[in-house]
Parts: C-alpha cells; sequence; structure tokens
C-alpha cells in the first residue's frame, strides 16, 4: 500500500477574483509530481455574495458561475467550465479531486414569505419564548437568471426549518418554523445550545421528502456534469445524519462508486459525539480530527510547558484511526475565521511530522502551508489586522519522506515530556524506506531507537536539515538521533 495524503487547495482569503480553478488546473501535475494524491476543492456554486462567496452561503447549487445571478456569472473561483477544466486537469494528473458540498442552509432568497414562527432562546434552541407569530422570511428560492435550466425546483418555507431575520420588523432572532414537517427543530447529534440544528440563514428542512429527493437529483447532476471523485461534506453536526445515510447510499448504489467521503463535525473538545455521528452513519464516512487540531494549536501555545506524550489523547485518529483525516490547519481555524485556533508557526513542521510520518490516519495539508498568504480583516476587537502566512520550509521534503519512507513497523518512544520520537522500520514493497523521527518542544534533544537490524551499518541524515550530522546505524540496529530545540528532525538513508 502506498500513503496517501490530501491537500486543501484555498484558503478563507484566496482573492476573489476568479482564478482558483485555473490556478488548480495549472498546479495539479506539480501537486501530484511531489507527493499529493487528493485535493479538497472549495464549493463551486454561488453563494449569496456572487463573485465575493467563499461559498458557504449556498445560493443555488445549480448554478455553477454559468448564469448572471448575485451580480455575476462567475463564481469566487472561476466559471464553470474552468471548474470542469480544473478537475479534468486533475485527475488527468493523477489526482483524487473532492468536492465542498453546502447542503445544510440557503441563503440570500428571492422572495420573502409570510411565516408563523416560534422565538427560540439562542442559547437553548429547545426552550420557545412566544406564541406562534407571523414574520416575513426570505425563504423562497426562484432562481430567475437559471429560469429553470437544470430543475424547476422552487425552495419555500415548506423546506426550511429555521431562519434568523424578520423583514417586517427587521429583528434578528432565532426564529423555528412551523410548517407541516414540524414544529421544532429536527434531531441532530449535537446538544451544544440545547439542538443545534440551526447554524445559520435559511436552515434546510431534511424531514421534506421533496427537499430529499431534490438533493439525490442535484447529486446526480453534480457527478454527471463535473466528475467528481468524493466529497468534503460541510457543517454535518447540524444535520440529521439519516440524510447523508439516504444521500450516499443513492449515489454509491447508482454509480457503483465509492466517493470517498469525509465530513466536518467540528467538535474539537467532544469526541464522543464524534464517535456517535460515526455509529449514527455506520461508519459512511471519514471525519476530520477536529480534537487533534485542538491537542496542537495548544501545544503550540503553551511551549515547553505542554507534555508532548499527550499529544494524541482525546484524538479521533487515537479512537477510531481509520476513518481519521489529521490536519493542522483548515480555513475556518486560520486567523481572524470563525473557529480561530491557529497552530504557531514554529510548532507547523512538529504537527506534520506527528500526521505524516506514522501508520494511521489520512493527513490533509493546508493551502497556506504549501503557498502562503497575506490578508487583511476585522478581528473581535473590532481593529483591523494585517496577517502574513509564511510557506511552511521543507514542505516538499515532508511529502517524498511520507510517499517513499515512513513504512513498515511503527516503534513509539513517547517516553519524555519535551522529547519523544518514533521509527518506521521500512519494508520490503518501498526501497530504501524507513525513516526515524524525533520532535522537541523545549531544549535539544537525542533519543535512542531501534530502526531494525536491516538497517545496521547504513548511514542516515535529517531530511529537514535541522540537524547536519550523519548517523551510523549500530549492528543491533539501533541508534541515538538528534533534535535540536523547538523542532523536528527526520532521519532516513543518506543518498535517497
Amino acid at each position: 500500500m502506498e500513503n496517501f495524503t490530501m491537500l486543501q487547495f484555498f484558503e478563507w482569503y484566496y482573492p476573489a477574483d476568479g482564478s482558483l480553478w485555473n490556478h488548480f488546473k495549472n498546479e495539479s501535475e506539480r501537486l501530484k509530481s511531489i507527493g499529493i494524491d487528493s485535493v479538497w476543492l472549495p464549493p463551486a456554486h454561488k453563494g449569496m455574495e456572487g463573485s465575493k462567496s467563499p461559498g458557504y452561503d449556498s445560493y443555488d447549487l445549480y448554478d455553477l458561475g454559468e448564469f448572471d445571478q448575485k451580480g455575476s456569472v462567475r463564481t469566487k473561483y472561476g466559471t464553470k467550465q474552468e471548474f470542469i477544466d480544473a478537475i479534468t486537469a486533475g485527475k488527468n494528473a493523477g489526482l483524487h479531486v473532492y468536492a465542498d458540498i453546502v447542503l445544510n442552509h440557503m441563503g440570500g432568497a428571492d422572495e420573502k414569505e409570510v411565516v408563523t414562527v416560534k422565538k427560540v432562546v439562542p442559547e437553548n434552541r429547545n426552550e420557545f419564548i412566544s406564541e406562534p407569530i407571523e414574520i416575513e422570511a426570505y425563504t423562497k428560492f426562484t432562481f430567475p437568471g437559471r429560469n429553470g435550466k437544470y430543475s424547476s425546483f422552487v425552495w419555500d418555507y415548506q423546506c426550511f426549518s429555521g431562519v434568523d431575520f424578520d423583514a417586517k420588523t427587521e429583528e434578528t432572532a432565532i426564529f423555528s418554523i412551523q410548517n407541516q414537517y414540524g414544529e421544532g427543530w429536527q434531531d441532530v447529534l449535537d446538544n451544544e445550545n440545547g439542538n443545534y440544528d440551526y447554524l445559520m440563514l435559511s436552515d434546510i428542512d431534511f424531514r421534506n421528502p421533496f427537499v430529499r429527493e431534490e438533493l439525490k437529483r442535484w447529486g446526480e447532476w453534480f457527478y454527471e456534469t463535473v466528475g467528481i471523485d468524493g466529497f468534503r461534506l460541510d457543517a454535518i453536526k447540524h444535520m440529521d445524519p439519516d440524510f447523508y445515510n439516504e444521500w450516499l447510499d443513492h449515489l454509491r448504489g447508482k454509480y457503483q462508486k465509492e466517493f470517498y467521503t469525509v465530513g466536518e463535525y467540528w467538535a474539537p473538545y467532544d469526541l464522543s459525539s464524534m464517535l456517535a455521528y460515526i455509529e449514527a452513519t455506520n461508519r459512511r464516512m471519514s471525519l476530520f480530527d477536529a480534537p487533534l487540531q485542538a491537542n496542537f494549536y495548544k501545544a503550540s501555545k503553551e511551549n515547553g510547558d505542554f507534555d508532548l506524550r499527550t499529544i494524541f489523547d482525546n484524538s479521533l485518529v487515537q479512537a477510531c484511526p481509520e476513518l481519521a483525516v489529521t490536519l493542522v490547519e483548515n480555513h475556518d481555524t486560520q486567523p481572524l475565521q470563525s473557529l480561530e485556533q491557529t497552530v504557531e508557526a514554529w510548532f507547523r513542521p512538529l504537527a506534520y511530522a506527528l500526521i505524516l510520518f506514522r501508520k494511521d490516519g489520512y493527513p490533509c495539508i493546508f493551502y497556506t502551508d504549501l503557498y502562503g498568504t497575506k490578508y487583511v480583516d476585522t478581528g473581535n476587537d473590532g481593529e483591523e489586522h494585517e496577517i502574513t502566512l509564511e510557506r511552511m520550509d521543507h514542505v516538499e521534503a515532508f511529502l517524498f519522506v511520507r510517499k517513499h519512507l515512513a513504512y513498515g513497523q511503527q516503534n513509539d518512544y513517547f517516553d519524555d515530556p519535551n522529547c519523544i520520537g518514533w521509527t518506521r522500520e521500512g519494508d520490503e514493497e518501498h526501497e530504501n524506506s524507513g525513516c526515524a523521527i524525533v520532535i522537541s518542544n523545549g531544549e535539544e534533544g537525542v533519543k535512542t531507537m531501534h530502526m531494525g537490524e536491516q538497517h545496521a551499518g547504513k548511514t542516515f541524515v535529517d531530511y529537514l536539515g535541522n540537524v547536519t550530522d550523519e548517523i551510523v546505524i549500530g549492528e543491533d540496529g539501533s541508534a541515538t538521533f538528534k533534535v535540536n530545540s523547538r523542532s523536528v528532525s527526520v532521519w532516513g538513508l543518506k543518498n535517497n
């Protein structure tokens, strides 16, 4: 088996100039050559902010940058044809291409409707604080720019379970829509705020069978139109898990394809609810390892006070390794974003070593660690901040080690709070494979570790160039490997 690596090919502040799809098309062969195997692309459909929308404010799922809606034809990332061409180029380069799917909510409705609702307590959505009242809600989507092409389905208030704005009084609150499919919220696993069905905008009601059928039809159209390999599912903890069970089974059954799927169930401090979701969906999808990302964040802030022996505690990759997509950062955790939990720059190489060189997990690299970024945005303090995220050093070396060396038996040396290590002994399938990794969040250190007697007498060097010494493996297959202060070294066969 070959080690696979995913890349999130965007960040929140990528320029809204319509260039991303062409950027990916032009980069796809290089990405494959440096060791990327799959790419997660951002939402391709038109959002309510038109050409400025990152795509998480779904307006028209059928508009992939084809119709003049919300002030533009193209999306933030380009046109429909550019999207199709980018996927084709990626697949021709040997990449698997995953599309970001946002089916929890919609925004930017074309018409208002008079809707019966009950107001709820934001911190406890199960507590209603009004009798049924009528409001004017933006819940009717007719998509005049598309004019019925691909689908004539009209979304109205019967398709939604909640909204957050009354256009009549201009009041912002959370309103539970009283429709024929339910007078309260849908059942979701996450019990934050009492019931976390409602996240934002017009919340889609999956109790409506016409909605479920329309989204299945859309899934068929989307796959047949663009030829995607799999999905990244947005905001799944706010949705009834039964919907995606039905949706994925339908597509997988109809096309007899795996459609690799990873869901965003972002619960950094609630592993048990993530495991409950895996059970409720009967292991149909992987999940991002939010708890591990939180551990990385904590370790990067606490410096030498963090006990590295605990870095995998309460993580998904520890509890359910075969369904864990491990990551260091994403578009939500980057600075100034909604779930900001940014891993400090000094710790990023250490974190990447922990996801790329171990036997468990499917690692996902973040766009800025490969390309860097600069942007300005307003923080929670109301002030403008200029952010620079530098490209991480030695990314190609990390990817080379994962693709060619990080195989075989894993021997762990998690025996010191500030200096940990492990070895991969290599296997016969991958020539010259095997590596030793040492990580320190304190002083420089050494770690005596076993590489396997098959490596006796071989000379190892640090592939990251952080330590310039050469190390010869002893007759018993062991050696003492070095690491610098607050650093990582990745030792492998010289001249590989």
